[in-house]
């Protein structure tokens, strides 16, 4: 595979098109601080039936963005930290809040060889994240965006957009309605729904004493409590596998009523893992990461982190030839997001108000939920421009000891079929393909770990 299929232009700085009230101060949430240390990738995939001069989309592109970021004035200001009440040398307990500067954003522009539907084909987690630019925070974070935009021209047809951020100031749910504003105002100069700046609920100042046995909070507890990431999960051991689920439902789903296709999938995946790190009579530890808006009671368009690490008490013992293994695996998980409620996750709001440390899942394998972000309308920067993949990466100590991320198919009309991005050590990825019980589903293979390298 060719080293240099993807040539960078430049890289700029794209600003609001309208002034922002300067100095103003966005006070994060405790969501928002527990994830600091992590960042998010995404990377949407366009093809084309349309010939343009090079440069031209990204030019339109580069051009709507700044109107897009009018309602985003958190994007394009920058961090500094909180010294309200505190003594300027204690950094170490210092807070971080955005400041409005009309700092912008940055975009880098790119141009990769062949079409892009030739580059899904072919690409792996390492070319696949030369995608999407992200930088970590040096020494001058008042200079540092905290949002980044590549846009790569394929030559011979086709678009990439690679969008990152850091996860201190939004989850995957924002990062992707982010994307679903900038290009709706592209296409019909009208955003359908702009981001809402607003608090979490308000602290219950009842006689509100914490949930007994609150098993949300429990896991924070002890997860807020770890200093690091595992030892022996290092990013150069990672590959990454894509699988489409053309309908994961019909395989199981109907002697499975009542469970959602995430849940199946989660208990799918929970299964071979368990199986592949050679666990022979219990699953693996497991969180489930979910989307809590509606549970608070939030609209949609709520911008900030919104979404909880949820642990998987399995409840039968792990038996590696038991038939029904994977309906126990998905009832466990479908019984644990049924016990989140409005007064389960405010217990852990209220604590994090105190104990705002970063969480780390430790060796937790994390299934992240985001099946609902899939949409009626089309997601469309232009008529011709046809989505047709989208890639998800979450890095960071809260990525655990391996990463399942249920997507909505973009290119495909069943509305259960499911993409499904795994990120483990390559010989454990070895075996999960591998699995009798996977394979029943007969996934299609998107992006193979094959031609990964394991540096």
């Amino acid at each position: 595979m060719e080293e240099d299929r993807v040539r960078f232009i430049c890289k700029r700085t794209v600003v609001s098109t309208k002034s922002v009230e300067q100095g103003q101060l966005y006070r994060f949430s405790v969501f928002d601080h527990v994830m600091e240390p992590n960042h998010i990738r995404l990377v949407y995939y366009f093809r084309s039936s349309k010939t343009r001069e090079p440069g031209e989309i990204t030019k339109k592109l580069r051009e709507s963005l700044a109107y897009t970021l009018n309602c985003y004035p958190i994007i394009t200001g920058r961090l500094v930290k909180d010294i309200d009440g505190m003594d300027e040398k204690d950094d170490l307990n210092r807070q971080w809040k955005v400041k409005s500067n009309d700092g912008g954003m940055r975009m880098v522009e790119a141009r990769a060889t062949g079409t892009v539907e030739e580059w899904l084909r072919s690409v792996n987690r390492e070319e696949e994240l030369k995608l999407v630019h992200w930088e970590d925070m040096y020494h001058l974070p008042y200079y540092w965006s905290t949002f980044y935009v590549q846009v790569t021209e394929f030559d011979s047809g086709g678009l990439a957009i690679g969008l990152s951020c850091s996860h201190l100031l939004a989850d995957s749910v924002c990062a992707m309605m982010f994307f679903r504003a900038w290009a709706d105002l592209t296409l019909t100069r009208n955003m359908m729904a702009p981001p809402l700046f607003h608090s979490l609920p308000p602290r219950r100042f009842a006689n509100h004493g914490m949930i007994s046995n609150n098993q949300l909070l429990s896991h924070y507890i002890k997860s807020c409590a770890l200093n690091a990431p595992p030892s022996n999960l290092t990013e150069d051991s990672i590959v990454t596998v894509t699988l489409l689920f053309p309908d994961p439902m019909v395989r199981a789903g109907e002697s499975e009523p009542g469970l959602s296709t995430f849940e199946i999938l989660a208990g799918l995946f929970w299964v071979c893992v368990s199986r592949a790190k050679g666990k022979t009579n219990e699953f693996v530890d497991m969180s489930l990461c979910v989307d809590v808006r509606k549970l608070l009671r939030l609209d949609q368009s709520y911008f900030g982190n919104c979404m909880v690490y949820h642990k998987v008490q399995y409840s039968k013992p792990f038996k590696t030839k038991d038939s029904l293994l994977l309906s126990h695996a998905a009832q466990d998980i479908h019984n644990a997001t049924k016990r989140l409620d409005y007064d389960t996750v405010m217990d852990l709001i209220e604590w994090l108000s105190s104990n705002s440390n970063p969480i780390s899942n430790g060796s937790d394998l994390v299934c992240t939920n985001l099946e609902d972000m899939g949409n009626s309308r089309p997601m469309m920067f232009e008529k011709d421009l046809i989505l047709s993949h989208v890639s998800c990466y979450v890095e960071g100590p809260v990525a655990g000891g391996g990463q399942v991320i249920v997507l909505p198919s973009p290119s495909c009309e069943e509305p259960t079929s499911r993409v499904v991005m795994i990120s483990l050590p390559r010989r454990e990825m070895v075996k999960v393909v591998e699995d009798e019980l996977l394979l029943s589903f007969s996934p299609v293979l998107l992006m193979d770990y094959t031609k990964q390298k394991n540096v």
